[in-house]
């Protein structure tokens, strides 16, 4: 690798890692906006996504840079394709944490509701995959990536578990749906965010082993 790449490599990395820690940090507040019903909090995370989507423009045009100027090959041409897919990951997460932002200001509207669903401990087990997902990129650490991939059921069962919850709730007060509903959003929306979290350890591990695993067909190798 030349020092001119590597240096532009390392340049990569580093936004990636910042824009990973921008959008948890806005899934974050929302989740904490959802919690404590606050509308200025929602608010402000709708405002700071212009941000990540600027960081994510940025980076995608850095990523064009260094295949138009360096060629890389190898594992260089697979970084900097996973990055690129990555960086979409992460602009779709930002819009999810909106989208959860959204539901915590028509909370906030609604007055004082029970939240049914463990969302803090939906969130904890989302922003475990999705800091490992980030940390198996920085470390080139497909085990810790195959882990990511194999803890994506465990949210899958919550969301299904609030649903199930959530039609034993208005089957007994239907004068709850509009909060229940708004909560089995942020459920979905969260998710989601697993989903991409798991999507990125999957790209990791393709950038490491050149090993496909969507649709579990574990192909490739080598």
């Amino acid at each position: 690798m030349s020092v001119h790449l590597q240096r532009e490599i390392g340049i990569l990395n580093k936004r990636l890692l910042s824009l990973c820690a921008l959008v948890e940090d806005q899934v974050d507040r929302a989740i904490q906006a959802v919690v404590g019903r606050d509308a200025d909090m929602a608010a402000a995370v709708e405002a700071r996504d212009a941000e990540a989507d600027r960081r994510e423009v940025e980076l995608e045009e850095e990523c064009l840079k260094i295949l138009a100027l360096h060629q890389p090959v190898a594992i260089d041409l697979r970084f900097v394709v996973v990055a690129m897919k990555i960086n979409n990951d992460l602009e779709r997460i930002g819009d999810l944490a909106v989208n959860i932002a959204r539901k915590a200001a028509a909370l906030a509207e609604q007055g004082p509701t029970e939240i049914p669903f463990d969302i803090s401990g939906m969130w904890q087990k989302t922003q475990g995959m999705l800091r490992d997902s980030v940390d198996a990129l920085v470390n080139l650490d497909a085990g810790l990536a195959d882990k990511v991939c194999a803890r994506d059921g465990e949210v899958d069962q919550m969301k299904r578990d609030n649903r199930k919850r959530a039609e034993s709730i208005l089957r007994e007060d239907a004068g709850r749906v509009p909060g229940i509903m708004s909560m089995l959003a942020v459920s979905r929306n969260l998710e989601r965010i697993a989903d991409h979290a798991t999507n990125i350890a999957e790209d990791v591990i393709y950038m490491v082993q050149g090993r496909i695993i969507r649709h579990g067909t574990g192909i490739g190798g080598g």
